[in-house]
């Protein structure tokens, strides 16, 4: 299974920037933090290939769903399928993080950060795997797009879960405002291309350069 990049983790905690002193005591809760979700979280995924059809300026269609972007236009535009893809860690990470909240603050951020990292995991080694499968094709897998990235409307998450079976298949719903519930999820369009390049999604593919959370070479 899927592990916790811990780089990553204590990223999302803004403790990656240059020149911070390492606080022992803190490495011991988030390790601890890390080890307690781990226990509980059950991570789980599914995806459907689906054909790419370009209907018009900044308009596509994928399985049925209608997909006006610009964004998603753009990164696609080398692109002969897709695919579906929601990945989740289950229920019980959310009950484990919730319970935190009331009576630790500070726990429950680190168990935020550690199942946003995990989370990341899981979906790249699915990713690897999808990746590994159209080589024998001559495909190669873009970075994730999620709805949200860019000005690719979430009004979409509700089509991606039906059209996938994610209720289901891993228990994956959204809310009438779009929220993925358990919220330790993601859904995401993946491009099958021609072109040889990584498929991990990153802050290389982000035009949002002054994040205080970019990554950093």
């Amino acid at each position: 299974m899927a592990e916790i990049d811990w780089k990553e983790t204590r990223r999302y905690l803004g403790l990656h920037r240059p020149g911070g002193t390492v606080d022992h005591r803190l490495e011991e809760s988030l390790h601890a933090c890390g080890r307690e979700l781990t226990a509980v979280a059950v991570p789980r995924a599914v995806w459907k290939r689906a054909e790419l059809v370009r209907e018009g300026k900044n308009v596509l269609s994928a399985g049925g769903i209608r997909l006006e972007s610009r964004s998603l236009f753009r990164h696609l535009r080398d692109c002969r399928g897709v695919y579906l893809f929601a990945a989740t860690l289950g229920a019980e990470t959310d009950r484990l993080i919730r319970r935190a909240g009331l009576v630790d603050m500070s726990r429950a951020v680190m168990l935020q950060a550690c199942a946003a990292s995990l989370l990341e995991a899981w979906c790249d080694e699915k990713c690897d795997e999808l990746a590994r499968q159209v080589e024998e094709e001559g495909l190669y897998l873009k970075p994730r797009f999620s709805p949200g990235y860019g000005d690719l409307s979430i009004a979409c998450q509700q089509q991606l879960l039906e059209e996938l079976e994610a209720p289901k298949r891993i228990g994956l719903t959204a809310t009438a405002e779009q929220m993925l519930t358990p919220t330790k999820s993601v859904t995401a369009l993946i491009g099958l291309t021609p072109d040889p390049q990584p498929c991990r999604t990153g802050c290389s593919t982000c035009k949002k350069t002054d994040c205080a959370f970019r990554k950093t070479e």
